[in-house]
């Protein structure tokens, strides 16, 4: 195969489990699958169908002779109608009951709905593991005091673990989007070439009660609660749009966080996972590029813009089917999924390995400190006797004077040495060195870390404890 174009998403990115959910057998095995719901179904409401003729579809539900339907669909140029010679050719007895009263799409979408839920379960268990290892992450780091930055420039002191939690909770959004449109999917079932049931109508001589328990039962069978009420002959691509804005969401949280580990490792405070043999650059031998990271926001930003492929399709459909969905929907959804899956693997493995630098932390916040500290120090001088405007006026300027002293000169931040210089502070340098504690900088954010933790993450962690414990295998 290297002589032919191959896509990263399945050689580089996404896991086997994902891989095999948009494969061909498991579209094909599912195909057989909806068959016998619909011929139970049809025998149940009383047509002639025999039990010998389900037993025979069962027996053959997963042995798909693939070589059979691919010589037959090079004749007739019609996938479906290949595969239902193909599985009559195993079913002798049955095979004229295969398809009856369907179109294409009643195996083509309800594949599509199956193949989606299934997905979003996939990545509903990477994501609720994501959410976990960062709320461990956020507990652990919940009191180190660190820099915050405002458009990138250091502002007020926040805790590395207060910093997670804003990363959390863009995940805990998603997942409240993906349980929702998980539980909100149904299937097409089986509506008829225009969607009116009209095959149906002739099949049960006008019956319209039992032709009303045809999409109940055979969503029943194939697990769900309902199909939807309304379609043309596919069910509306809106539902396909819906699915990828939350894949997208998950895209742009895990995008963000990246962009922020990224911006922490080159102020060498955090340091994604490196392996001992792992080479950061092919020409500067000391390098460790947060290559992980990169590769988040990279395939992130493809999921993002590929989410925009369904919104399209959708909004182009004509009337009650046009067939320029196909090409671009098998692509988009697809490639969307296997994408997001290799995006959550790599967010697992790098917050499972994220390495804290506290020293190099606290030299950074000790840096910027006495810059933050003024208000506090100008305070404790106005309850000295000073006059709070005249102080104001003397600590602006004297930070100007030390902020100048650090960008021209190359110095260190002397601020507190020339605040102790100045007789109108009345304060001695060992007392505004005491004043230093980063600590009393951070306001609120151990306190929210634990309230974020205790309220919201845990218990939610708690309810969906079956789906804990996966680790992230990263191929390259």
């Amino acid at each position: 195969m290297r002589d032919r174009y191959v896509s990263p998403l399945s050689e580089r990115y996404s896991s086997k489990e994902m891989q095999y959910l948009f494969s061909p057998d498991m579209k094909f095995r599912t195909w057989r699958k909806l068959w016998i719901a619909l011929a139970e179904t049809e025998k149940e409401l009383g047509l002639n169908i025999t039990d010998e003729q389900i037993e025979e579809l069962k027996a053959h539900a997963d042995d798909i002779n693939y070589e059979v339907a691919q010589e037959r669909e090079k004749l007739v140029r019609h996938d479906v109608m290949s595969h239902v010679y193909a599985y009559g050719v195993q079913c002798p007895k049955a095979k004229g009951i295969i398809h009856l009263g369907a179109t294409s799409c009643y195996v083509g979408d309800n594949t599509d709905i199956i193949i989606m839920r299934e997905a979003l379960r996939l990545v509903r268990r990477k994501l609720v593991n994501v959410i976990a290892e960062l709320a461990d992450f956020a507990e652990k780091y919940k009191g180190l005091p660190t820099l915050a930055f405002t458009h990138f420039q250091p502002a007020q002191p926040t805790t590395v673990g207060k910093r997670a939690t804003l990363w959390l909770q863009e995940f805990l959004m998603d997942f409240e989007d993906l349980n929702y449109v998980l539980a909100s999917l149904k299937l097409l079932g089986s509506k008829g070439t225009t969607g009116t049931q009209a095959s149906f109508l002739e099949l049960f001589e006008g019956d319209q009660e039992k032709i009303d328990q045809i999409d109940p039962m055979i969503a029943k069978k194939m697990g769900f609660e309902a199909c939807y009420p309304v379609s043309g002959q596919t069910y509306s691509r809106k539902v396909d749009t819906r699915v990828m804005n939350v894949v997208a969401g998950i895209a742009a949280s895990a995008h963000k966080m990246s962009n922020d580990i990224r911006l922490l490792q080159h102020l060498k405070e955090v340091e994604e996972p490196f392996e001992k043999n792992q080479i950061g650059s092919s020409a500067m031998a000391y390098k460790r590029n947060p290559m992980r990271s990169e590769r988040i926001a990279s395939l992130s930003r493809y999921v993002m813009i590929d989410g925009l492929n369904p919104a399209i399709t959708s909004a182009a459909q004509w009337f009650e089917r046009t067939l320029d969905d196909s090409a671009n929907k098998r692509l988009s959804i697809a490639e969307g999924f296997l994408a997001i899956d290799g995006i959550l693997d790599l967010c697992l493995n790098v917050v499972d390995g994220l390495v804290v630098y506290p020293k190099v932390i606290e030299k950074h916040l000790r840096a910027e400190l006495p810059f933050m500290a003024t208000e506090n120090i100008m305070m404790d001088a106005v309850k000295a006797g000073g006059d709070r405007q005249e102080l104001h006026e003397r600590i602006r300027t004297l930070s100007m004077e030390a902020g100048r002293n650090v960008k021209e000169l190359g110095k260190e931040n002397n601020l507190l040495e020339l605040i102790a210089q100045d007789p109108s502070f009345h304060m001695s340098l060992e007392e505004l060195e005491k004043a230093m504690e980063p600590a009393r900088y951070t306001g609120r954010a151990e306190v929210q870390v634990d309230a974020y933790l205790r309220d919201v993450v845990r218990p939610l962690l708690e309810e969906n404890r079956e789906l804990l414990g996966m680790k992230a295998e990263i191929h390259v």
